[in-house]
């Protein structure tokens, strides 16, 4: 009976560790990272980095067969048509079927690529639906967010200085990383459609978040415009991806994505109220847009 009863108190205490360690994970934000042995792409955060990674797989599974046919095919030449098999060499100089074949075939696969490519593209181009949008400058090292729609004054967001990176405890540290830690992240509201309008003030910068599939040069006295939306709430980082000067590599990118709620609180905590509808209005207006296949 004794052994019976210490058999239940062990098993509930380990049900009582697992629940902890699985209520934890739960209330931990999500910070996208790469991780040590990593293989595949980011995980998509958004329609458009779902769409570019959907095209890959499907672009590198023709790319695969393709690149073993072509060897079957060099391999089975070799072998066949060895002179040590072939003393004396064909006179062949042409098969018009062949060469019908190894011009339409190509260019049936071409079109067929180019179909889905082609509205990809223009799906990441640009969104009708906006349901906010942001103005993103580049400075030389550092990026500046704007709310035009939100009365937001300029938040400039510049990488966290080493000596200040080294105070931050060991979570800090694990979720801002060293490099890619801000002093301000651009934040944004979850399952909303975001437009970003991008420039620059100096010399040429690249405003690249991989989890978004979003990389859009900054170019001055030019505005560029991309967009995305965000599935799951959370940190993600990015960097300039443009070689702008001497310290192009200290020029991260932080956008933390929350609720349409929490979105709400931070833009009350600026000072400022929205100019027109808040943004959870505005939003549950305006529905993430997914491209049809």
């Amino acid at each position: 009976m004794m052994g019976r009863t210490r058999t239940w108190a062990l098993a509930g205490l380990f049900g009582l560790g697992l629940a902890s360690l699985f209520a934890g994970g739960a209330w931990a934000e999500f910070v996208d990272l790469p991780h040590r042995g990593q293989m595949n792409l980011h995980e998509p955060a958004t329609p458009v980095m779902a769409e570019l990674v959907w095209l890959h797989t499907v672009l590198l599974w023709i790319i695969g067969a393709i690149t073993l046919f072509v060897l079957a095919l060099m391999i089975y030449v070799i072998v066949k048509f060895r002179e040590s098999a072939n003393p004396t060499p064909t006179t062949t100089t042409h098969n018009t079927l062949i060469e019908v074949a190894w011009t339409v075939i190509p260019v049936v696969i071409l079109v067929g690529l180019a179909i889905p490519s082609f509205r990809l593209l223009y799906f990441m181009d640009r969104t009708k639906e906006a349901g906010l949008t942001i103005k993103v400058t580049a400075h030389q090292w550092y990026w500046t967010y704007e709310y035009p729609d939100l009365k937001i004054e300029a938040i400039d967001s510049r990488m966290v200085p080493e000596e200040d990176w080294k105070k931050f405890s060991e979570t800090e540290k694990r979720d801002r990383p060293r490099l890619l830690a801000t002093d301000s992240p651009l934040v944004v509201p979850a399952n909303t459609n975001v437009r970003v309008l991008i420039t620059s003030t100096d010399v040429m910068h690249s405003w690249a978040v991989p989890a978004f599939g979003v990389k859009q040069d900054a170019v001055i006295g030019r505005t560029n415009e991309t967009w995305f939306s965000v599935l799951k709430e959370g940190l993600y980082y990015g960097q300039c991806s443009q070689i702008c000067g001497k310290d192009h590599a200290y020029m991260p990118i932080a956008v933390k994505a929350v609720s349409k709620a929490e979105f709400d609180k931070w833009v009350a905590s600026q000072g400022k109220s929205a100019a027109a509808a808040p943004a959870t209005d505005v939003a549950a207006a305006n529905p993430v847009a997914n491209p049809a296949r």
